[in-house]
């Protein structure tokens, strides 16, 4: 009767599906423990909706009717547990309609078990009804979330975007050229997508991943639909005899590409996937079985239509994922793996940095930059974003270090110089203070410590402002290189307190 599911949902006590960027050491993972997250509660309800067994004092059928009818109940709230934590829809779906009625049903039906005034059954009656009570919450909560409704509502502004530029001219026969504001609009829709925090929740996670796959699927077929357009096609139908039926798959290509959309952005009520799938193969088929031997120019026609249609094969297997699978799961994911890996070892040379002031790091850190540019990010914007942050922390320890040294050859040689620039040069030293602590720092926005991090840090930027550069070029160009210098602190703390997950 135990739901093993929600014990092990990847093989490891269930955690909501989040994962911990943070390689920081056992300290910083204590702290996060004594911390509850938002989906440890549910955690909490997920032992008491196990239940003890028979053997620990459960319900035992046939000790009494109302124990045996509440087993029953729970039986059947076991049985829809996983469904529930599995959903990852809106309230106005069929499923979550489906799983809301049900839950409903059971609530009832334990509330109709007669207690007879015995505590020990208004004990087990109030206990089967409140796991009822939990996943229904757990239910509503997902499917009204901010970041699931966030999710949505981004889906929407891809679906108009690209039912206003390709779906609506396809239907009413008209060609449609696919400009780049069409391609940039649906990236920027992409790059918002991977910025929704889910605060590690599964259903969240799944909603995000089923909503981002889709909206890149459509941006990769638009940009193949652009580069298509480059290429020296169709060839003449005078070069072979094949070529006129090549053209006419292509032509029939292309409208498949504006079905394809659709049908990924849900905006296709009579298509299905496996319906174009059926149909694209055809055209495989018919493609392979043309004689083109015997002409290079048409057998490298045929080779980029068959491309384009294998291309297309590929996305119709979306239709599904994210349910069936956990590429949701971008922690398993080997890119993610890879960065992972740099950024725990720019951890420890940043710890190195900050106790022993070591200033003999810059090659390797620089290596580190190097191995982040050669990941794989396969056109995932989590996976591209998570390797942007990773590059960061390592230039937020590379331009300390640099500050460190130029700061100690001032020390070792210092020179007369214009006073303005001798003042760029004193709030450049506090600057290198506050980096120190800002790469250390382990908290959160709201902790005093980091108020007290940016307050200073917006203080040193007046300073600045405050320097008069009194006509001197060289002051002008520092003060403006120790602004920036100020800013990109500012922009670090800023991305370290964001919360930002993959």
């Amino acid at each position: 009767m135990a739901v093993r599911w929600l014990c092990s949902l990847f093989g490891k006590p269930f955690d909501g599906g989040k994962r911990n960027m943070d390689h920081g050491g056992q300290q910083h993972h204590q702290q996060q423990q004594q911390q509850p997250g938002p989906f440890q509660q549910f955690q909490a309800f997920q032992q008491h909706f196990q239940g003890p067994g028979p053997q620990a004092g459960g319900f035992s059928p046939g000790q009494h009717p109302a124990l045996s009818r509440l087993d029953e109940v729970q039986r059947e709230v076991a049985g829809l547990g996983p469904q529930v934590c599995s959903f990852s829809g809106l309230q106005s779906d069929r499923e979550y309609r489906r799983l809301e009625r049900e839950l409903t049903r059971l609530l009832l039906e334990a509330d109709k078990v007669e207690t007879e005034g015995r505590p020990e059954l208004q004990q087990a009656r109030k206990r089967v009804a409140g796991e009822v009570e939990g996943l229904l919450r757990y239910l509503e909560g997902n499917a009204t979330h901010p970041s699931r409704l966030a999710i949505e509502d981004l889906s929407q502004e891809a679906r108009s975007l690209l039912l206003t530029g390709v779906v609506e001219p396809h239907r009413a026969g008209v060609a449609s050229e696919i400009g780049e504001e069409l391609v940039e609009g649906v990236q920027g829709v992409a790059m918002r997508l991977a910025q929704v925090k889910t605060g590690g929740s599964v259903p969240l996670r799944k909603a995000r991943y089923r909503a981002l796959t889709r909206v890149c699927a459509v941006q990769e077929v638009l940009e193949g639909r652009v580069r298509m357009r480059t290429l020296p096609l169709p060839l003449s139908e005078q070069t072979h005899a094949s070529v006129q039926r090549i053209n006419q798959v292509m032509v029939e290509v292309s409208g498949a590409r504006c079905q394809l959309i659709a049908l990924l952005m849900g905006l296709s009520g009579r298509d299905s996937c496996t319906h174009l799938a059926r149909v694209l193969t055809e055209f495989l088929v018919e493609l392979d079985a043309l004689d083109v031997s015997s002409n290079a120019a048409v057998r490298n026609y045929r080779k980029q239509v068959v491309e384009e249609i294998n291309g297309m094969l590929k996305h119709l297997d979306l239709e599904g994922e994210g349910d069936d699978t956990r590429r949701y799961d971008l922690a398993q994911n080997d890119s993610i793996r890879e960065i992972e890996a740099i950024r725990g070892r720019v951890n420890i040379l940043r710890g190195e940095v900050l106790r022993q002031g070591m200033a003999g790091l810059g090659a390797e850190l620089q290596g580190l930059l190097n191995q982040l540019d050669q990941v794989d990010t396969g056109r995932n914007p989590c996976i591209r974003e998570a390797r942007r942050r990773a590059v960061l922390e390592v230039q937020a320890v590379i331009t300390y270090l640099d500050l460190y040294e130029a700061l100690c050859r001032r020390q070792e040689s210092p020179a007369e110089e214009h006073p303005s620039h001798a003042a760029v040069w004193r709030v450049l030293a506090s600057l290198s203070e506050l980096q120190a602590q800002v790469l250390g720092f382990d908290g959160k926005r709201a902790d005093k410590s980091y108020m007290v991090l940016e307050e200073l840090l917006t203080k040193q930027l007046l300073a600045l402002d405050a320097v008069d550069p009194q006509g001197d070029q060289m002051t002008k160009v520092a003060r403006k290189q120790a602004v920036k210098y100020a800013q990109n602190i500012l922009s670090y703390l800023d991305m370290k307190t964001d919360e930002w997950e993959y």
